[in-house]
Order: C-alpha cells, then sequence, then structure tokens
C-alpha cells in the first residue's frame, strides 16, 4: 500500500539550494515509488523581493548581503556545484554573474498551476531553475521567460498578457505572505501535508528517511 503526500515546496528561482533541494527530493520520491506519491507544488518566496530591474552584480550582492569575500563565494559555489552534480542538476561552470527580481516568474508558476496542473508547473519550475542557475539567463526578462514558457508548450500569448499586466500578483503576495507569517524565512522549505517541515537542499537520504518515518506513522 502506497501513502500519497501532499507537498509543498516554497522556493525561489534565484535559489540554487533550491535546485539541489528538488533535485534531492526527486531522487528520494524516485526511490520510494513503491512506498509513496506525491503532489508537489511550488510556492513562492522572494529572496529579494526589492529588487530592481536588471538585478545586481552576484558578488557585490552577496558581499553586501553577507559579508562574504569573492573567494568565499568561490568556494561556496563549488560546494553547491558539487551537490548539484550528485543529484544530477548542472549549475553554470562560473556562476551566474548577475542576481534579479523573480516576482514574474513567480506569477508565471503560479498561473500555470491554476491552469495547467501540477505537473506541468513543475516542468515550468526546473526550466527556470535551468535557465537562471544552469545557464545565467536573465530571469527578469520577459523574452527570457517568454522562451521559456514556449519551449515547455504552455501558451506564449496568455504568459505574455499575464506579463503585461498584473494579474496573479496579489494571489502571489498573499502566498508569500502565508509562509513567511508561518515562519518561513529561508528556502528551500518543504512541507509535508502541511505540518511536517524539512529545511534546506539535504540530501536525498534525509528526505527519503523523512517521509518513510511520516508515512510509518500515519
Amino acid at each position: 500500500m502506497t501513502t500519497h503526500f501532499k507537498i509543498d515546496f516554497v522556493s525561489d528561482v534565484a535559489c540554487p539550494w533550491c535546485a539541489v533541494g528538488l533535485g534531492a527530493l526527486e531522487q528520494a520520491l524516485d526511490e520510494l515509488h513503491n512506498e509513496v506519491t506525491a503532489d508537489i507544488h511550488f510556492q513562492p518566496f522572494e529572496l529579494n523581493p526589492h529588487m530592481p530591474p536588471g538585478g545586481e552584480d552576484l558578488v557585490e550582492h552577496l558581499g553586501k548581503k553577507y559579508g562574504s569575500t569573492a573567494e568565499q563565494q568561490s568556494q561556496m559555489y563549488q560546494n553547491i556545484k558539487a551537490r548539484g552534480a550528485e543529484v544530477g542538476f548542472a549549475f553554470h561552470p562560473t556562476g551566474r554573474g548577475r542576481i534579479f527580481n523573480t516576482f514574474d516568474a513567480h506569477r508565471l508558476l503560479h498561473w500555470t498551476e491554476v491552469t495547467s496542473g501540477s505537473d506541468a508547473q513543475r516542468r515550468l519550475k526546473k526550466a527556470f531553475l535551468d535557465a537562471y542557475q544552469g545557464r545565467g539567463e536573465v530571469i527578469d526578462s520577459h523574452e527570457v521567460l517568454l522562451a521559456i514558457v514556449k519551449a515547455e508548450g504552455l501558451n506564449e500569448q496568455e504568459a505574455s498578457d499575464i506579463l503585461q499586466s498584473d494579474r496573479y500578483a496579489q494571489e502571489v503576495r498573499d502566498k508569500e505572505n502565508f509562509y513567511t507569517s508561518a515562519g518561513i524565512h529561508s528556502v528551500p522549505a518543504v512541507i509535508i501535508n502541511d505540518k511536517h517541515l524539512i529545511s534546506g537542499g539535504q540530501p536525498a537520504a534525509v528526505f527519503a528517511q523523512a517521509l518513510r518515518d511520516i508515512a510509518a506513522a500515519g
């Protein structure tokens, strides 16, 4: 008998550890495919909600935000790339270069789930992560976002209409406020059945054990 889970994956396209965490979660679910099934819903979280158009230089931004040096950031990035390789995610060889506002990406992810379902939303989320974390593309560019939407077989014209308006802005902000009010202040945050929290880009073994434990507890 399999156990079905509702999983809310609270994350940001700008978060490299979210790519690692998603890959590890998917590995865990593949490993447990005879025991566990899950619907994954991607919930919005913005690491930099006030980031202006065009973004900021990543080294400068991280230096201001965390007080880290370029050398420290480089070492951390090597660690992230190694963790990404473990879960099949290929980060950009030399980094993203700049950090961007991701609000429009979140609006399109919300639209995709509402109109096309959670599987389509997952494909779009992974495509956004590949574009930004993997290829270093300008993820606040409407042209970039629409090219990804088209490649994923979604309605490019409808997506364009959304980007030219404020459609789904309030829905995304409401969700962001819900999760921050619930105490989520770092991502990824993986919430199982609305009550079990797994924080951070954990290894697949950690996700697998947690899912087994939750399933066993009923």
